[in-house]
């Protein structure tokens, strides 16, 4: 899994990198080798709002984004992180029944 940040207008110390990086880790290592490119972009406007936007890509699919909005720019990380894992999560489940399905009206006709 390969994580870029990107930083618009937010002061991003060394500690945010490291928590945004743990929490995405966490949020889609079940997913092993399904993962691709992830690319999080955190944007401060101003102290009453932040936002990420997290972009990864599904092995071989294609890709999926969130994103979130909050004067806290840890909630809206943990929001986004956890949102994405429920996402990857339905599109693979999705993935894997349009697979079956087609297996099955093979083996039946």
């Amino acid at each position: 899994m390969r994580i870029a940040l990107h930083n618009y207008r937010a002061d991003l110390a060394e500690a945010l990198k490291s928590y945004v990086e743990r929490r995405v880790r966490f949020a889609l290592h079940r997913f092993g080798s399904r993962v691709g490119q992830v690319t999080v972009r955190i944007c401060g406007n101003g102290p009453a709002e932040s936002s990420c936007r997290i972009s990864t890509e599904i092995l071989p699919f294609g890709r999926i984004a969130v994103e979130e909005c909050d004067a806290d720019m840890f909630v809206a990380i943990d929001r986004a992180t956890g949102r994405i894992s429920r996402l990857f999560g339905r599109e693979l489940e999705r993935a894997r029944d349009a697979r079956a399905g087609r297996e099955s009206i093979r083996l039946v006709a």
